[in-house]
């Protein structure tokens, strides 16, 4: 065989599957998705698919719009996404899909765009939920679903994990720059080297994003302690973690010397109720680095990799979400899936979300059984 055939062999096996996609877009009756961009006017980055998890999505039969210029925070051009059977609209018209992907919860504007009676897949992670998207939602018949609230056939939170753990691991990359001359620290390296000390970091808190930043900060050699006011979940970061990490109940002036000489404080969510006393942060070091996971992201500044994890699970929730036809029809057979149901068809059913919003909510499960 010459080379000539053989390039264009080549040629050919690199061409066809994207026109085998544009195909599918323009001919089938897969269903019907789109993708959202980010509010330019935030400090949000994340997002929900890459280019080739829309390719895998094309090619089992489904139809994926993207809003023009979605991809630039993750580094992918409209291009990009086409070349795998992606059609690039305007976000009005993406607003129109079946069902609408977005990281951050709609606003009511954006809502009253929406088809009536389609779905809406966002996280919230992302922000909190006010009490007039709520009433659009309602006003417009669509179901709302928190992927972070939802969880995997094995009981995980598994898109909720997959944040927690990326938010971890970046939070120790932010105080190590922090720390650095470039990032206007001392120029304090985290790790040890012979003869010196290595740094401090004190974590307060439990769950995947604490035990992210405490493995992370081990492996860049750093002395790590976890507080926490629950011994069973102490033990369990112990186990998570390994013995390298010190394990400590709250008590006030365990906490103080702590917090004393601690280069690096991260502030996570406690298994009782916990506020820091804020009296300490006249003991702190004038250098120290203080990250709360309740108000900040990290993981918005590395949002491809964020990208390019939760596409792994994107796409097999959106491969059961087209085998079996139609979101309602996943919501009544997926009890995971239903954890995170915020709106459904026209009813208020998280009862969290109503609490917080003053709003009357009903029980997802009753509304299911008389639908069927």
């Amino acid at each position: 065989m010459n080379e000539e055939v053989v390039q264009k062999k080549i040629t050919q096996i690199e061409i066809e599957p994207l026109l085998m996609h544009a195909n599918m877009l323009a001919d089938g009756e897969g269903t019907d998705i789109s993708i959202l961009a980010n509010y330019p006017d935030t400090d949000e980055t994340r997002m929900l698919l890459t280019p080739e998890a829309c390719g895998l999505l094309t090619s089992s039969g489904m139809k994926v719009a993207m809003e023009e210029g979605a991809g630039v925070d993750i580094a992918f051009s409209d291009d990009a996404y086409a070349e795998y059977g992606v059609k690039i609209v305007s976000r009005e018209e993406a607003l129109g899909a079946s069902i609408v992907l977005s990281f951050q919860p709609l606003r009511p504007a954006d809502i009253r765009l929406m088809k009536p009676g389609s779905a809406l897949l966002c996280t919230m992670a992302s922000g909190l939920i006010d009490k007039e998207s709520i009433n659009a939602l309602l006003d417009m018949d669509i179901t709302m679903g928190c992927l972070d609230n939802m969880y995997s056939h094995n009981d995980t939170p598994i898109f909720a994990d997959i944040i927690d753990e990326i938010d971890g691991r970046a939070a120790i990359m932010y105080a190590q720059e922090n720390l650095s001359y470039l990032g206007g620290g001392k120029g304090v390296l985290l790790a040890s080297v012979a003869g010196i000390n290595p740094c401090e970091v004190l974590i307060i808190g439990d769950g995947t994003d604490v035990y992210s930043a405490a493995k992370a900060a081990l492996n860049m050699g750093a002395q790590v302690t976890v507080i926490n006011n629950d011994v069973s979940m102490l033990a369990v970061a112990r186990e998570v973690c390994g013995p390298q990490i010190q394990t400590i109940m709250i008590h006030p002036r365990v906490l103080y010397n702590k917090v004393k000489t601690a280069d690096v404080i991260l502030l996570g969510t406690t298994t009782r109720q916990f506020e820091f006393p804020k009296n300490l942060s006249a003991v702190m070091k004038d250098s120290a680095y203080v990250l709360d996971f309740k108000e900040s992201h990290p993981s918005v500044s590395v949002p491809r990799t964020v990208a390019m994890a939760l596409s792994n699970v994107m796409v097999n929730f959106l491969d059961e979400l087209r085998i079996k036809d139609r979101f309602d029809s996943m919501i009544s057979t997926n009890e995971g899936v239903r954890q995170g149901i915020v709106t459904y068809h026209g009813k208020l059913v998280d009862k969290l979300v109503g609490s917080y919003t003053g709003l009357p909510a009903v029980d997802l499960s009753v509304m299911l059984a008389a639908r069927n």
